[in-house]
């Protein structure tokens, strides 16, 4: 891998939202595949310190949190990114900060990403009705009953959004959250590209 795919997402950053009980996996592989693509990654929670991963039962790590949901804003961020884990999943759909700001990314049009119960934050937040998405299959009846078309694949994706099921579609999951990444960094450089020969106009 040369250095320019490396960093082709270089200068985007990305939201983590979690809270105790998330499942590590489906947070520290998506977060690995996008810090080597150059994204800076926040990892934002309920509160300040450190919050705890679980392998499915299992405690696992300890990781440190960036910023708090009261404190963060989705001005500062181009995109989410919502792990599951049932514990984590069940706390954070109630968080009102936390629907704040995925409801403000999605009126944005910023990419959201979702895998295996972290669903249930967007449909908490009113979020899903009319989409095409999946999850964690427990989820289905809520999802649909939230008005979501509910699809059993690996990696769904319908507009800016990208859902998965469980940790075993991690790689497909990643692969179209990046695609989805990518064409937002193009757009904006075209954009500046587009903008450049107006700007210059207006000098002469």
């Amino acid at each position: 891998m040369t250095t320019t795919q490396q960093h082709h997402l270089g200068g985007l950053t990305v939201a983590i939202l979690v809270t105790d009980g998330f499942e590590q996996i489906e947070l520290t592989a998506p977060r690995k595949a996008l810090e080597e693509s150059g994204v800076i990654i926040r990892l934002l929670a309920d509160r300040k310190g450190q919050i705890q991963g679980y392998n499915h039962l299992k405690k696992a790590d300890l990781l440190d949190v960036d910023m708090t949901f009261d404190m963060a804003k989705a001005d500062e961020f181009d995109a989410v990114l919502l792990p599951g884990g049932a514990i984590n999943s069940d706390r954070i759909r109630s968080n009102t900060d936390a629907q704040r700001i995925v409801t403000q990314m999605d009126r944005q049009g910023k990419p959201i990403a979702v895998i295996c119960h972290g669903a249930w934050l967007l449909a908490s937040a009113g979020l899903v009705k009319g989409k095409k998405m999946t999850s964690w299959p427990s989820l289905k009846d809520d999802l649909k009953n939230a008005g979501a078309h509910w699809i059993d694949a690996e990696v769904v994706v319908d507009g800016n959004w990208v859902s998965s099921r469980k940790p075993e579609d991690i790689p497909a999951f990643n692969a179209a959250f990046m695609r989805i990444l990518g064409q937002r960094t193009k757009a904006s450089v075209q954009g500046t590209a587009d903008d450049e020969p107006a700007a210059a106009g207006t000098g002469g």
